[in-house]
């Protein structure tokens, strides 16, 4: 993945995926300890570890990871604010309507991009008062998180508005299912879809993309930046 042109390595212990079911903190720290060891021994390379439990978070933060992935944008556990402010460590905010289990069950929203910035702004409010630099917050609107799939398209339509709220922005449209809605395809024919719509979000302004496919993307970016450039 470094080879092919990763920036940043996420690791997750328990799965976000609809309908999934969380495990206990002991169990994911198990799980995502002995990997962040053993990639901090062999490469150099930025990790972020993805979890919304503070005692998970922390423990990670010990063994080298340099980047804190909450998917409940740090509304689940309520020790992970000052964890996070405590560490000086950057952070990314996701914003999921209800959690993995139960998301996908007929997700509502009056106004999708409007809600999803009003709990970005709170969320950013709350780490501004007690002294968190901003410039280390990034946002993702959680393409696939509660969400349909006009909700998704939506978002992405109106990404920008989330990228003008001072912060980095991330997205990861990475073989979701909005896009095997859309082209009717299985999760390993979705590579299009993901190259597409992350060219069009960096377009936007999205600075971070997570993918699957890092090399296919990155000679993707390479055009798009030579382009951009011209």
């Amino acid at each position: 993945m470094l080879e092919d042109g990763c920036d940043i390595i996420d690791i997750g212990g328990e799965s976000s995926r609809p309908g999934s079911t969380p495990i206990s903190s002991q169990e994911e720290i198990d799980r995502i300890i002995p990997v962040i060891e053993k990639i901090k021994n062999e490469v150099e390379c930025l990790i972020s570890v993805d979890t919304y439990k503070a005692d998970v978070a922390s423990e990670a933060i010990k063994h080298g990871a340099n980047i804190v992935n909450d998917i409940t944008g740090l509304s689940h556990d309520p020790d992970m604010i000052e964890l996070v402010v405590k560490n000086n460590i950057p952070v990314i905010l996701m914003h999921m309507q209800g959690n993995p289990k139960s998301m996908q069950k007929n997700p509502f929203y009056h106004d999708v991009v409007d809600e999803i910035s009003t709990f970005f702004k709170e969320q950013i409010r709350k780490l501004d008062s007690k002294g968190f630099p901003i410039h280390k917050i990034i946002l993702d609107p959680g393409i696939g998180f509660g969400k349909t799939l006009q909700h998704n398209l939506k978002i992405l339509k109106n990404i920008d508005i989330i990228c003008n709220l001072g912060c980095h922005t991330l997205i990861g449209t990475s073989r979701k299912s909005f896009i095997g809605d859309i082209l009717n395809c299985p999760p390993e024919k979705r590579l299009e879809g993901t190259i597409s719509s992350n060219l069009f979000a960096i377009i936007q302004g999205v600075k971070i993309i997570r993918v699957h496919d890092v090399l296919e993307m990155r000679k993707a970016l390479t055009v798009l930046e030579k382009i951009l450039k011209a």
